[in-house]
């Protein structure tokens, strides 16, 4: 998206990063409800409201922040969804299928945009055409972004849940160990841009298969 400054990015991006975090946080309560923990709705959270979810930090300031700065790499968070582990009816591999749900839920947004994107080439005013076409990449993106990040398998990112899930008892408790320290270990993946190393590759190629298949480019 060449050629747009930086308030007319932040104008791009920021209704597709809002619903990439909310809506990712929204499916994982969805599932949740759906394998018998009624904690997120019963807290009002079951809701595409993003006031209900919304992180000041990494919901607004982060992202609003990698935008402005024209850092070519964003990622955020919401408010994680409360879940009442021993509602679920088989907690551990539950626990798995609501964590999938969150990425599954991104893989879809970005599919909705790449439809949004290939109608707005057929708009007749550019003016329309134009932003929607820029909003439609950006919300690829971000929920590609979004999605391979989260299946990392470190704690406490969803990827991590499924592994834990997958992993006899014993071992999962002592994976799950890991997870104090697991926001340090992604700052510092983020700092060194050994992140970038790790899921560039897979968020290129998918952009670029959802870029031919919708045929944007």
């Amino acid at each position: 998206m060449n050629g747009l400054n930086s308030l007319q990015s932040f104008a791009v991006w920021a209704l597709p990063v809002l619903f990439a975090i909310t809506l990712h946080e929204v499916a994982h309560g969805w599932v949740a409800k759906r394998l018998g923990d009624p904690t997120a709705q019963r807290l009002g959270r079951l809701t595409v409201n993003p006031l209900k979810h919304i992180d000041p930090v990494g919901t607004v300031l982060i992202p609003g922040l990698l935008i402005l700065m024209g850092t070519g790499f964003i990622f955020g968070w919401a408010k994680p969804v409360p879940i009442t582990w021993s509602n679920l009816r088989r907690p551990q591999r539950d626990m798995a299928l609501v964590a999938l749900a969150g990425p599954g839920a991104n893989l879809l947004m970005a599919l909705a945009w790449a439809a949004i994107g290939r109608a707005a080439l057929y708009l007749p005013s550019l003016w329309a055409a134009r932003p929607l076409f820029y909003m439609s990449i950006a919300g690829i993106t971000i929920n590609i972004v979004l999605m391979v990040l989260n299946l990392l398998p470190l704690p406490p990112l969803d990827g991590s849940r499924v592994l834990s899930g997958l992993l006899p008892g014993r071992l999962a408790w002592r994976y799950n160990l890991i997870e104090p320290y697991g926001l340090w270990i992604l700052l510092l993946l983020v700092g060194t841009g050994a992140l970038g190393w790790i899921i560039g590759p897979p968020v290129t190629d998918l952009r670029n298969l959802i870029f031919s298949v919708s045929r944007m480019r």
